[in-house]
Formats: structure tokens, sequence, C-alpha cells
């Protein structure tokens, strides 16, 4: 007899259990406007310029933008494609608060390289910073202006004048789902 009720009890618990993630499932609430970075949600393309270690080189840029985790997180990739249409450069990054101090960061992957650099909201976009040598920084500046995105990036010494080594400028195409859109489904049997 306490063999049967234990049993009831655990497919019970399993039943109230499976109830409540099936509420959990579909109670997601969408991100909007009110996202501090909704500024940056969408599909963008446009063109970008600088001087690489080979030299200067010119490319058309596209970025997209969008958050995903119920606003938790914000999804970059940017990618620059030659005239010939070939991938010349293609970055992937996550935007997310930091539960130290209430700011944000960026965890960046791009070339082979990662890490986790400080980001930080302006009055028209963001400033984020990674080092460039022993005594040197990448500072990248954005603003938004509407569906227009310009950022630069100054190769920023600790000694010297800094010198601007990157340049895009891009307008909003679209807004977009991605990444959050369309996920995969426990229920396609594909």
């Amino acid at each position: 007899m306490p063999v049967r009720i234990a049993s009831s009890l655990i497919a019970s618990s399993f039943s109230v259990l499976a109830i409540a993630f099936s509420g959990m499932a579909s109670a997601e609430p969408a991100v909007g406007a009110e996202h501090p970075l909704a500024f940056m949600f969408g599909e963008w393309v446009g063109e970008a310029s600088g001087v690489s270690q080979t030299g200067p080189y010119a490319i058309t840029q596209t970025e997209r933008v969008g958050p995903i985790l119920e606003g938790d997180a914000v999804v970059i990739e940017g990618r620059g494609y030659s005239e010939a249409g070939e991938t010349m450069f293609n970055a992937f990054a996550v935007v997310s608060k930091t539960a130290s101090n209430g700011g944000w960061e960026m965890r960046s992957y791009a070339q082979g390289r990662a890490g986790t650099f400080p980001f930080e909201l302006t009055e028209s976009g963001y400033v984020w910073s990674v080092p460039a040598g022993p005594n040197a920084r990448m500072i990248y500046t954005a603003h938004f202006d509407g569906d227009v995105w310009q950022q630069t990036g100054q190769y920023t010494p600790e000694e010297g004048e800094p010198r601007q080594t990157f340049q895009m400028n891009l307008t909003r195409t679209s807004s977009t789902e991605w990444p959050a859109g369309d996920p995969v489904s426990p229920n396609r049997a594909e």
C-alpha cells in the first residue's frame, strides 16, 4: 500500500511539473521598443572602410541585431563582403547586462579571437573598446539616428594622437526575428 501512495504522489508531481513547464513555454513575452538596445534591432546594410595591417580596404558591411532569452542578451552578427560577394570579415557578439554593476558587456568573436569588453550606452549609441597592443586600445564609437548607424574605430595609444582606422555607415533595411524567431520545435519530425 505505501508503494502505491508513493507512486501516485510521484506521478502527480510529474503532472504538476509538466503543466507548469508547458505554461511557462507558452508565456514567452515579446521584446519590444522598451528594451534599452531596441534602437539597434534589425538588419543593416552599408559601406565600411578602413586600414588594416595589409593596407586600406573597402567592403559592403551587413549587421543583424536581435534579442534572445526574453531580452536578457542581444546578439549581433556582422559580415563584410568584397565587390565579388566574398565574405571578407565575419564577427559575432553577445551584449548583456553585467550582474556585478548593472552595466553592460560585450562578448565578441572575430578573426580567431574572443574577449569580453565593457559596453557603454551613450545618448545616441554606444562605445566599446579592445586592447590593441601593450599601450593602446581600439575604441569603437557608434551613433544611431533612426535608421542610420554610423560607427568609427580609433587606434588610441596611451601617448600620441588617436587615428581613425575604421568607419561604417549603415542603413536599417528591415526588422528581424533573428535570433529568437522560428526556434527549432520539439514537435518537428524532420
